[in-house]
């Protein structure tokens, strides 16, 4: 077990952060990882030695997997993986914390960084040797309480990215970068009681861009903005922890719940239609069975991909089962 306790380094109001590694290898290696009877098995395993703590996805048009590490007492490392899961390069990202990836549909990959309250922009084609293109500044990182996490795009090309600790959505407008305050509202805030304390999450765009819906981890909610109108609502409540959103092609949208351990699908009611994955444990190598703190997803060709950060996040000592995990993994999880 390693203890690694959130840093003071944020406000009280804070929990968050950490680190950690493991070694590659594809999913069929690992079956005695699997949760099969919800469709779920091990992708890969983060390399070791090396940072660990995966939290950001994203895919390429190629179908490689893009997977970012959230540790605080090392260089965090994007590693890119091929559909097979061998390890297909890894691009080190000093001083950053990256949360949020995404891809714009020029191909080039953009990453929300926690710490300095940047976005960085990385262009193809990607090496060991890849560093930001573009760099472009929101707010003044964790550190001023505002946290950039999840990021997105809207059909124009314009990238939005979530203030978790802020409760505001910002836009930065693509090519030119201008950064402008989107949405700021108190139901995008974490609120003093809520758990994680972070706010503003996930971000996802309907298929036809008329509403941006919004995971509030800490209030355990979906929310619905009418773009046209400006109007916020509440789209679906109880959803444990709701962290990383993805719409898949019948229009579902897929959450990532960090604190029950499994991805849910809402119709667009916003009722939970589906449940994939649960925590089964911690295997011989120290690598979580199921799910683990699903904290983001991204959906690739017929499959949901989902980092297990495994963040223990209470200062006691032996009360979560994060603090037993010494390798940290990506699950896949079969969509149809």
């Amino acid at each position: 077990m390693f203890t690694r306790r959130l840093p003071t380094l944020l406000p009280l109001t804070l929990v968050t952060i950490v680190l950690i590694g493991g070694s590659i290898s594809p999913a069929a290696a690992h079956d005695d990882c699997d949760d099969r009877g919800n469709k779920v098995e091990r992708f890969v395993t983060l390399p070791k030695p090396g940072p660990g703590f995966p939290e950001g996805i994203a895919a390429d048009a190629d179908g490689n997997i893009y997977v970012a590490t959230f540790d605080f007492t090392q260089t965090n490392n994007l590693y890119v993986f091929r559909r097979d899961g061998r390890l297909k390069t890894t691009i080190p990202l000093p001083g950053a914390a990256p949360l949020g990836l995404a891809f714009s549909a020029a191909g080039d990959l953009y990453v929300a960084d926690f710490g300095t309250g940047n976005v960085l922009k990385f262009v193809p084609p990607f090496t060991s040797s890849s560093t930001p293109a573009a760099t472009f500044h929101v707010c003044d990182g964790a550190g001023s309480a505002c946290a950039l996490n999840a990021i997105t795009f809207d059909a124009a090309g314009s990238l939005y990215v979530s203030d978790s600790f802020g409760g505001k959505v910002s836009k930065i407008a693509l090519p030119a970068g201008a950064v402008s305050t989107f949405l700021s509202h108190e139901m995008l805030k974490p609120g003093s009681h809520g758990f994680p304390p972070f706010g503003a999450n996930g971000l996802a765009f309907n298929a036809a861009g008329t509403h941006l819906f919004i995971a509030n981890t800490a209030d355990d909610r979906i929310l619905k903005f009418e773009v046209a109108t400006g109007k916020l609502t509440t789209f679906a409540e109880s959803v444990n922890g709701a962290d990383g959103i993805a719409f898949d092609h019948h229009g579902r949208l897929w959450v990532a719940a960090n604190q029950a351990d499994e991805v849910v699908a809402l119709n667009s009611r916003g009722r939970v239609v589906e449940r994939r994955g649960s925590f089964k444990g911690i295997d011989h190598d120290g690598a979580v069975k199921g799910l683990l703190f699903p904290a983001s997803l991204v959906i690739s060709r017929a499959d949901i991909y989902v980092t297990n950060l495994a963040l223990p996040l209470t200062p006691a000592e032996g009360d979560e089962p994060e603090e037993d995990v010494t390798t940290f993994t990506v699950s896949r999880i079969e969509l149809d």
